[in-house]
């Protein structure tokens, strides 16, 4: 046996959640999940920017349909979830993300696709966010339990570091070269497999005890328990106003990184691959970070990283010192600062919103506070759409980065500033 599976199988072996063979799996399904995300998420404002023209109003559209499910099923989702068993619920959901995919390069190939048609796809990919996501999450802390949510986090953190460097590196040469519809397809294999592979998880899912009370109740319920709390309602507005922001800066980037930086789909990937290493340095730090400074100081330098990222994409130049390359190693090191920022923000939040919820509430208050941080999503990239073609890219960008500043200036005064 040479000496790199000797190390593998001790550092395995040491590893409580890696002696969880349904964890590993989980974290397999995750990583093949994110793998396929990662280019998807890539070729389908592709697909709208460079094969069907979209103008910015029509991606804030694309964006912000992705995010709308939130708004009319975050709330019912909870209540159900509450009620029923979440596996079920989380395959489902992946299917249909699947099918929905599969339906692009179908539609391209057959002369029919059309903004209309990837609204409705991404439509359909966001419920699955909404309620196979809520499930994945209270299925996570049912698996490693809540002492163990912090680090299993960090470790899909890594995996989502890797799927960022190599998914973007090889989704812009496929749509270069093969059309962003023929990388969509690409896509749908990996979440065939991680499909499979959840499917062979057999920890215990069982069926909630049955409730006779009514939906509308239990739902007011979850709002009003995290309206009364005093950690989870400012995280609430806290988050949920970033969202916004976030929507707004991500209807733009694509339209951005093409047309006003001239970055082609190949460059692009190779771009947009540098958020990976964000990524990995905040799933190697994030813990530390928490564990020596707190959570909300954590977070906030999230919030930070992020907004500095946003201001300073409104005055990058198409030739930074006269040169595109120049250009384009600068938006890298931007991207790299998002994605460190955004897991900064976010590992420690899901930890602490998952440890800090009863049990019987879990379901409910996973869907009702993804509910309450992503309802104004739809607003931001609406919003961020028509401001570009009214004002102009630059302008927009500008005012969602002065905005997120402020937020960082709020948060500092608000209790998330002291939490631990």
């Amino acid at each position: 046996m040479t000496p790199l599976l000797l190390n593998v199988g001790r550092w395995v072996g040491t590893d409580p959640l890696l002696k969880n063979p349904d964890f590993r799996r989980y974290w397999l399904s995750g990583a093949l999940n994110n793998f396929s995300t990662q280019i998807s998420g890539m070729a389908m404002p592709l697909c709208a920017a460079l094969l069907l023209g979209a103008t910015p109003a029509q991606m804030g559209i694309l964006v912000a349909m992705q995010s709308l499910p939130f708004v009319l099923f975050g709330l019912p989702a909870g209540v159900w979830l509450d009620r029923n068993r979440k596996r079920p619920a989380l395959l489902g959901c992946k299917l249909s993300s699947m099918i929905a995919l599969l339906s692009v390069p179908a539609a391209y190939w057959m002369g029919q696709l059309s903004m209309p048609w990837l609204y409705a796809v991404a439509f359909t990919i966001g419920f699955g966010f909404v309620l196979g996501g809520s499930a994945e999450q209270v299925l996570l802390t049912n698996i490693v339990g809540r002492d163990g949510v912090l680090a299993a986090q960090a470790r899909f953190a890594s995996t989502d570091s890797v799927a960022r460097l190599l998914g973007p590196g090889l989704a812009g040469p496929l749509i270069q070269l093969l059309t962003a519809p023929f990388a969509i397809l690409v896509t749908t294999a990996g979440l065939a497999m991680s499909i499979t592979v959840m499917r062979t998880i057999r920890f215990p899912d069982p069926r909630p005890a049955a409730s006779k009370r009514h939906p509308v109740r239990e739902m007011r319920k979850g709002l009003v328990f995290i309206w009364r709390h005093p950690v989870l309602f400012p995280l609430a507005w806290g988050i949920g106003t970033w969202n916004l922001l976030f929507s707004g800066y991500a209807a733009l980037s694509i339209v951005f990184s093409t047309r006003t930086l001239g970055l082609s789909p190949g460059m692009l990937g190779l771009v947009e691959a540098a958020g990976g290493a964000g990524i990995l340095a905040s799933a190697l730090t994030a813990t530390r970070l928490t564990r020596r400074y707190g959570t909300g100081a954590t977070m906030l330098a999230g919030f930070g990283a992020t907004a500095a990222c946003f201001l300073l994409t409104a005055f990058l130049p198409a030739r930074l010192g006269g040169s595109a390359g120049a250009s384009a190693f600068a938006y890298a090191l931007l991207l790299m600062l998002r994605d460190y920022g955004l897991m900064l923000m976010f590992i420690p939040y899901l930890a602490l919103r998952q440890n800090i919820t009863p049990s019987h509430f879990l379901g409910r208050v996973t869907a009702t506070m993804r509910f309450m941080t992503v309802a104004l999503s739809p607003v931001g990239a609406l919003a961020a759409g028509f401001c570009a073609e009214l004002l102009g890219m630059r302008p927009t960008l500008l005012g969602v980065g002065g905005i997120s500043v402020l937020l960082v200036w709020l948060l500092r005064r608000s209790p998330i500033a002291g939490m631990r």
